[in-house]
């Protein structure tokens, strides 16, 4: 006997397989699905082409509609190795000397020089004109679904620019990012073709608390120079040819650029101690550094530095959305991918309803997300133009990154699940999801500080809760779960409440912010999905786990939407 089959019926429950069936078993993959790539993901992805347009970025389509074919083939194949050689450290050369050089797979290189050759880094600053930060994030957006280490230095990158833009004598690196061009040598920046940057703000003892930093700002002669000492524990993307740095000057703590190579040619003074040992981001490098006297360049004032850097905080927090929104939608992609050619008690899984109600649901979380991701772009975008969509980008960017980056973990979890042990295997791409899932909720402030900095919005700056107010109140009339709910959180918002009080509650007040600006996206883009939405996260007819739809939710519009078959 050469091996069984699945039961047959409930008194003979197994059945043995006679060599004919064991050798059409072994010809062909036997109830298995086919490879999920090479996909389209802009083709794939109808509600990401509906938000494109609606929300001021269709005049890049043929630009991003090219990217989303590169990302769902050869740039998803390239990630794989990317992440699973990762980056080593070479503190010297073969003849002693100190290089502090991070060596990658050749794969890694190659998604850098597509993602920055197509603008993913630096299109907003190349091509400024309305509705480009809404084209770059879609971009974004489809570049992390292939490969989600390589978005670290492609945010910082792309979000250094306002800062670098404050001294004019970086005029040479803001065009160095408006280039476009991926060059990996380590070499002086004026000898590159393009350049990328990196950041060093966190400290051991402080973390969050950036005002406890203790690396020192020694001022030189010549104005706006200075020679650093301390350390920083997380020091990102160490392969930078530049990297923002905040240190204490004698006039408070400053922002400083801190530059691979110096002026005159002599490599710079810092020391990379380790590389850090991630849960996930495995394609990218994060490290510890020391500086012995490194040479740097202030932008801003003395005492100034949070305020200065914190121009970079809108952009790298949307991209924190962007890159939770694309976890999910990987990860749902290919939930639905195994569940439409994958088979079990008689019929395939996409087919039985407890498997269509987790699909539907996952289906929700994923539009949702995409949908306030994209409605924040627009409102980063029109900031400059715009003081009203300015105070409302203050305020969504902390509800967005605290409440979509919160969801990722248990919609990548989820979505894993329908895969079964398949989805834990790490030949799939699932197990590298949820490595990478809790990453955005931690970086650029954790849930905490983005509860309490919409709390500060809202008692501080009475333009942003005023802006807030009116894109909820933009929807009103649309669906009455939504509108029952929106009274009740506007009750919420008017009430005195002790400040400790306030405080104490802020995750949940911010959680019920973030799934009514979910609503009004849907609701306003006319999304066929909107009313289920209303229904299951603001009525309250859904359970805590998702897969938990009420029973006379129809499936078949979320199902169909999600991923062609």
């Amino acid at each position: 006997m050469s091996g069984w089959s699945s039961p047959d019926r409930e008194e003979n429950l197994y059945v043995p397989v006679n060599a004919d069936m064991e050798a059409a078993m072994n010809a062909e993959a036997w109830n298995q699905p086919p490879e999920f790539a090479p996909r389209d993901l802009w083709q794939d992805d109808v509600a990401l082409r509906e938000a494109l347009p609606r929300e001021g970025g269709g005049g890049w389509e043929a630009a991003v509609a090219r990217y989303g074919a590169l990302a769902g083939g050869r740039l998803y194949a390239l990630g794989f190795d990317a992440n699973r050689d990762r980056p080593r450290l070479r503190t010297h050369d073969r003849f002693g000397e100190r290089i502090d050089r991070v060596e990658f797979h050749p794969h890694y290189h190659a998604l850098m020089e597509a993602a920055i050759g197509h603008g993913v880094a630096g299109l907003s600053w190349r091509e400024p004109a309305p509705g480009v930060h809404v084209a770059r994030a879609a971009l974004s957006y489809l570049h992390h679904q292939a490969e989600a280490g390589t978005s670290c230095p492609l945010t910082m990158t792309h979000a250094a620019v306002p800062v670098l833009a404050r001294e004019p004598r970086l005029q040479a690196w803001v065009d160095g990012i408006r280039a476009c061009a991926y060059d990996p040598d380590d070499v002086p920046a004026a000898r590159k073709r393009g350049l990328t940057v990196g950041m060093g703000m966190t400290e051991r003892q402080g973390g969050s608390d950036v005002r406890s930093n203790r690396t020192r700002a020694l001022p030189l002669q010549a104005e706006g120079e200075y020679l650093l000492q301390g350390h920083k524990w997380f020091f990102s993307a160490p392969m930078s040819d530049g990297f923002l740095v905040l240190a204490q000057a004698p006039g408070g703590l400053g922002c400083f650029l801190l530059p691979r190579w110096r002026p005159d040619g002599i490599r710079n003074a810092f020391r990379l101690v380790r590389l850090k040992d991630k849960l996930g981001d495995w394609a990218n490098a994060s490290s510890e550094v020391e500086f012995d006297d490194a040479w740097a360049l202030r932008i801003g004032d003395e005492g100034r530095g949070v305020a200065t850097i914190l121009e970079m905080v809108m952009l790298t927090r949307l991209d924190c959305m962007l890159g939770a929104a694309a976890q999910m939608r990987m990860a749902v992609a290919h939930a639905l991918h195994h569940a439409r050619h994958r088979h079990a008690f008689g019929r395939a899984l996409v087919g039985q309803p407890l498997m269509r109600n987790v699909l539907a649901d996952l289906v929700l979380e994923s539009e949702a997300a995409l949908g306030l991701a994209l409605r924040v772009a627009r409102a980063v975008d029109a900031a400059p133009r715009d003081a009203g969509e300015a105070a409302f980008a203050r305020i969504a960017t902390a509800i967005g990154k605290y409440w979509i980056c919160r969801r990722a973990p248990s919609v990548v979890n989820e979505a894993q699940e329908c895969l079964g042990g398949a989805g834990y295997i790490e030949e799939s791409i699932l197990p590298r999801l949820y490595r990478q899932a809790p990453l955005n909720s931690i970086w650029e402030g954790s849930g905490n500080v983005q509860c309490l900095d919409v709390l500060r919005a809202l008692s501080r700056e009475p333009a942003s809760g005023r802006a807030l107010r009116v894109e909820l109140q933009a929807a009103a009339g649309c669906d009455n779960d939504y509108d029952a709910s929106l009274a009740a959180l506007v009750a919420v918002l008017d009430a005195a409440n002790d400040p400790a009080a306030r405080e104490f509650t802020a995750r949940g007040l911010v959680e019920r912010l973030g799934l009514q600006l979910q609503a009004a996206v849907l609701l306003r883009a006319g999304n066929p999905l909107a009313g289920l939405f209303c229904r299951s996260r603001l009525a309250g007819d859904h359970g805590l786990a998702l897969g938990t739809l009420p029973a006379d939710a129809g499936t078949d519009a979320a199902i169909g939407r999600a991923l062609p078959e």
